[in-house]
């Protein structure tokens, strides 16, 4: 075996890690493919004879171009819904498993979204994948002290993030209850399924952005208007591992709804309704 095929091996090894290690980075799948194939051109012009752990330095080769791919996001300031990773309902692929372990939801990867590149650099990589600081601290050119505290105020914000209930009987329930009653129009069932401060955010892509609606009773009110306008297929499915549903039109995926679960209750309802982005998706 020559030396580029036994590299290409050991890479082949690692991509799953590396692409999860850039999708909680980039929220992006398709970006987050764009980043393990940089890294492995990277790779196979790189002298690697003198290092000794060859996937801790590959996780740095990526969440140093991830970095570089955040900033220059930044500047352009777009804002959108992280990918989803969706799977039929009764559960994801070993492949899917692998990207969304540790329960790396929609609500989760939001709150990654919201924080500056390098405090998710820090975070990502040292709370999501044991990587020292001292890795850390050259790939964002700060100090060891300065990058911890980069990561406290990472870890700060993430523990705002709701924890969904795991049990998946227990969710799907729980969207059956609310698709009931929004499709039966009872507002009190639907209140009663909603946590008050329940947060509702759906992304149309350039038709609309992405616009948000806090609070059972306008998130109500606001189902219900939606239930009455339209008459969908409603598919089950999951996204990242929770309880989702895919609305279907003549067979084609108009919008996927992804809901977060907390004692029983929805705490968070993100929705995907951008054409362009669910043709793209491998909706099962």
């Amino acid at each position: 075996m020559g030396d580029e095929e036994f590299l290409a091996e050991r890479f082949e090894a690692q991509r799953s890690h590396l692409r999860a290690v850039a999708y909680r980075m980039l929220g992006s799948l398709s970006d987050a493919d764009d980043a393990v194939q940089e890294a492995w051109l990277r790779l196979s012009r790189a002298d690697t004879s003198g290092v000794d752990n060859l996937g801790g330095w590959m996780t740095t080769v990526v969440g140093r171009i991830c970095l570089d791919m955040l900033r220059r996001r930044r500047v352009r300031a777009e804002t959108a819904l992280p990918d989803p990773v969706v799977s039929a309902a009764d559960g994801p692929d070993p492949e899917q498993q692998a990207l969304i372990a540790d329960s790396v939801g929609l609500a989760l990867l939001v709150v990654l979204g919201s924080l500056n590149p390098a405090e998710r650099l820090a975070f990502v990589l040292h709370d999501m994948f044991a990587v020292p600081f001292d890795d850390i601290a050259p790939i964002l050119g700060r100090s060891t002290d300065a990058t911890k505290m980069l990561a406290s105020r990472a870890r700060r914000r993430v523990q705002g993030a709701p924890v969904p209930d795991r049990d998946r009987a227990r969710q799907r329930e729980v969207v059956d209850a609310f698709l009931a009653a929004s499709h039966g129009g009872d507002l009190g069932a639907l209140i009663a399924v909603l946590d008050p401060d329940v947060v509702l955010r759906a992304d149309r892509g350039a038709l609309g952005g992405v616009s948000e609606v806090r609070g059972a009773q306008a998130v109500a009110g606001m189902a219900l208007t939606f239930a009455r306008m339209v008459a969908y297929e409603t598919v089950p499915a999951l996204v990242n591992g929770d309880a989702a549903v895919v609305n279907l039109e003549d067979g084609r995926p108009v919008s996927m709804m992804s809901f977060t679960i907390v004692d029983g209750r929805i705490v968070e309802i993100n929705i995907l309704a951008d054409a362009s982005r669910l043709a793209g998706l491998d909706l099962g």
